[in-house]
């Protein structure tokens, strides 16, 4: 089995594929196309959020056990393509996930500093294949959406960059946000408070920042009776709303940042004629039922920069259906569909041997957790369509005619060695300073590092 994408959703199908009930024999590959592995829990979750990104030693565990083979900097589409993928695998799997930003429709998006959320994200959290600045000369910034996110991109702009220091940052991050001139930061929610997507404990962190007061509006909060349903049957957004109830009783200590929280306010448009020079949005109201309709009451706010973080929207992957309206795989739970349209997926016939899990099945919604549930529905549907006789026969099965393949092609493959030589040289900048790491932030530094076993093994023989 060929697995695409070495994201948590990746891996967590590897790993419920290797023990589950079954009557024949698996081997697992897993195809990444940057050189580490792990997708958004190491290029989409703040630095400054260890816990989360904790989830990744549970991941090495997996990997750690032996029984999945990595191939890392492999590019689906130019490195390997799908009948590449199988003539040597009876099974292909998709899990690349989403990692660009969902559109936003709204006039001046395209002005010059409005910045889509990921690309900020990617930048902080050192992906390689983005560039290693990143403006922040701007005083008075929005940031779009109601989501972690969007609270995310806030905090990091907001808070102090000595406090970033103890994360695994590296020095590029650090100076460009210890340039950063911001001084408030204003987050806008088309919904109320209930309706807020903010997870409890990273709303709660957000109060603990440093130098930063957070600033909330009372007329912004506005419960309908179903914001009170989903308040007294919900212990999540219980909690999200009681913080930020808190947070109207807290006096501003003259902090030299603060961080906004507006809800009830729809962007409607991004004003100014080359540049960004400020946003309008419209007030809602709540329409009883959870949703908002608007007011006709505008408020135009003057601002340096805007960021859209309205959530991520998946990537069309060569030789596969795509959904352009909904950004996923076609597929009936899990089942690849030869349609392009996801509402029709259920009826049209499945490409056989060929499936998707995590958000490039779903789209880009729930937790990381919740990706197990989601591989398990796939690998359910794998294992009874083996069962049945319905995966096609490679041609070419053996573990070592894919290392062949590869290297016929010079593709420079990374394996799980490879990975934790990279892990072992972060671990290693980190150490002198006290931090537990300190990220490699480009593709070329990476790849010299997870390569120095093959270089010493060449330097001996020579």
């Amino acid at each position: 089995m060929a697995i695409i994408g070495a994201g948590p959703a990746g891996i967590y199908a590897a790993d419920l594929l290797t023990k589950a009930e079954r009557d024949f024999d698996v081997s697992i590959d897993l195809f990444e196309r940057l050189p580490a592995p792990f997708g958004l829990v190491r290029y989409g979750v703040a630095p400054d959020h260890p816990r989360i990104k904790g989830i990744i030693n549970a991941l090495i565990k997996v990997l750690d056990r032996g029984d999945i083979r990595l191939f890392a900097n492999v590019e689906y589409g130019t490195d390997i393509t799908r009948e590449e993928l199988q003539r040597h695998y009876d099974a292909v799997i998709f899990s690349t996930g989403c990692f660009i930003d969902a559109k936003l429709d709204i006039p001046g998006v395209d002005l010059d500093r409005s910045y889509g959320a990921a690309d900020f994200v990617n930048w902080y959290d050192a992906h390689p294949d983005v560039p290693q600045t990143w403006p922040l000369d701007a005083e008075r910034v929005a940031v779009i959406g109601n989501g972690n996110v969007a609270l995310d991109v806030a905090r990091v702009l907001a808070k102090q960059a000595d406090d970033m220091l103890s994360t695994e940052i590296p020095d590029h991050v650090y100076e460009g946000l210890k340039q950063s001139r911001v001084t408030d930061v204003h987050v806008f929610g088309r919904r109320g408070p209930a309706q807020a997507k903010f997870t409890p404990l990273e709303l709660r962190e957000l109060g603990h920042v440093k130098d930063v007061d957070i600033i909330v509006y009372p007329e912004d909060f506005e419960f309908d009776e179903a914001s009170m349903a989903t308040i007294h049957s919900n212990n999540q957004v219980k909690q999200v709303t009681k913080t930020l109830t808190d947070f109207t009783l807290r006096e501003p200590t003259g902090a030299p940042r603060r961080l906004h929280l507006h809800f009830l306010h729809a962007p409607v448009a991004v004003l100014g004629d080359t540049g960004v020079t400020g946003l309008r949005t419209e007030r809602q109201e709540l329409d009883g039922s959870g949703g908002v309709t608007g007011t006709g009451e505008f408020t135009d706010w003057p601002m340096d920069a805007v960021y859209r973080a309205v959530g991520y929207f998946g990537t069309a992957l060569p030789q596969l259906p795509f959904d352009d309206r909904r950004g996923v795989i076609p597929n009936h739970e899990g089942r690849v569909a030869d349609t392009l349209r996801q509402a029709d997926a259920a009826e049209a016939p499945v490409l056989p041997g060929v499936y998707a899990t995590g958000w490039i099945k779903r789209g880009p919604v729930g937790l990381i957790g919740h990706t197990k549930g989601d591989a398990l529905e796939t690998i359910t549907h794998l294992i009874a369509d083996r069962a049945a006789g319905g995966l096609p026969e490679p041609e070419a099965p053996t573990e070592d005619a894919i290392i062949e393949l590869l290297r016929s092609k010079s593709v420079d493959f990374v394996d799980w060695e490879g990975y934790h030589l990279l892990e072992a040289a972060e671990k290693a900048l980190g150490e002198p300073h006290g931090r537990e790491r300190i990220k490699i932030a480009t593709r070329e530094a990476m790849l010299a590092e997870a390569r120095r076993a093959v270089v010493a093994a060449d330097e001996t023989v020579g």
